[in-house]
């Protein structure tokens, strides 16, 4: 079976690891800055779309996730994050992604006064006014920040608590790996999980596996966003395998911010070859300029994947929701359905 970009659209898919900040329309990107009195460098939607996503490589993690100063400035009140959330979900519906965990941190947010509660309160409306329009199903990833005092982690991890059952679905760990080790939020992952709450961490991209080692041992983390330095350790790789812990791998990011330094070398089919639960992701849409379909697409074109290759991608994402279990039995089976009529 000949695999084209076309049929890797019409396929149902997941993506569990995107982020909101880093995934607005430019259209909507430009009709925000100019209501809110933000300059961009220009208003025409392919310079805006130059200017805010990274293009070719970086120089590090670092320097991608300056893109994310622009964004931000944007997503400040709760009209612009209930619009930005529900695009999010109506464009990947679009092309076919039936569920998708959307992360992000209510702390970046409040520059103008929103209480978190509020930041949270207008994303989940947002994401359930597409999820009664279109086929998807969203749920909420609340993200600590590793660069933040530790504390602030412990007051969104007290607040993924509260929203238990009302659309957040987990808490995770994110921002610049480098001298910011997990370990120092470990309380906060406590809290979490003594509350039954599913955990995933930032891991392994702009540092080695001994970030990795930490997300697994002193967070608990359930899933591992990026893991892509895992190769870098045998024993660690063969526990994740073991302990069927998903990695969240997002190849387009991962080439941008060197932390690989071509597609060629990403570790990404011999975790696959070795059984590790490997999924595949967007990131963010806008500041790496792709989709679902792209990184499918990528990984097609550079490993040659066959079918019985792709469905294992895609069926691993459909494993891996932070739902309940008999839910994710009953999704992961309607996905398996759908694939087989493309065989």
């Amino acid at each position: 079976m000949k695999i084209t970009r076309d049929l890797l659209f019409e396929l149902p898919k997941t993506d569990l690891h995107v982020h909101l900040d880093g995934s607005l329309r430019v259209k909507t990107a430009i009709e925000l800055a100019k209501a809110n009195d933000i300059p961009l460098p220009s208003h025409n939607e392919a310079e805006v779309q130059d200017f805010l996503s990274v293009k070719g490589q970086v120089e590090n993690l670092k320097t991608y996730l300056d893109k994310f100063d622009f964004t931000l400035k944007l997503m400040q009140n709760e009209e612009s994050l209930k619009r930005i959330a529900y695009e999010l979900a109506e464009d990947a519906a679009r092309e076919n992604i039936t569920y998708m965990e959307v992360r992000y941190s209510p702390i970046l947010h409040q520059q103008k006064g929103l209480s978190l509660e509020q930041v949270v309160d207008a994303v989940l409306e947002g994401l359930r006014e597409a999820e009664h329009k279109y086929p998807i199903r969203c749920g909420v990833i609340i993200c600590g920040i590793r660069s933040i005092d530790p504390a602030t982690s412990v007051r969104l991890a007290e607040l993924t608590v509260a929203y238990k059952r009302k659309g957040v679905v987990a808490f995770d760990l994110a921002g610049g790996e480098y001298d910011n080790p997990a370990k120092d939020h470990a309380k906060a992952f406590y809290v979490v999980r003594k509350n039954c709450i599913n955990c995933t961490v930032h891991a392994g991209e702009a540092y080695g596996p001994d970030s990795i080692h930490q997300a697994i041992h002193a967070l608990g983390a359930h899933r591992i966003g990026h893991g892509t330095r895992l190769i870098e350790d045998e024993d660690l790789l063969n526990y994740v395998c073991d302990h069927r812990i998903p990695l969240e791998i997002c190849l387009t990011s991962n080439v941008q911010t060197k932390t690989v330094l071509r597609i060629e070398h990403h570790p990404f089919k011999k975790y696959l070859d070795r059984q590790l639960r490997t999924t595949l992701n967007t990131d963010n849409r806008l500041i790496s300029n792709t989709t679902m379909t792209d990184e499918l697409w990528l990984a097609v074109q550079t490993w040659d994947l066959d079918f019985a290759q792709v469905k294992k991608v895609i069926l691993n994402g459909f494993k891996s929701l932070f739902i309940p279990f008999a839910e994710k039995v009953r999704i992961y089976n309607e996905a398996k359905a759908r694939l087989s009529q493309f065989e």
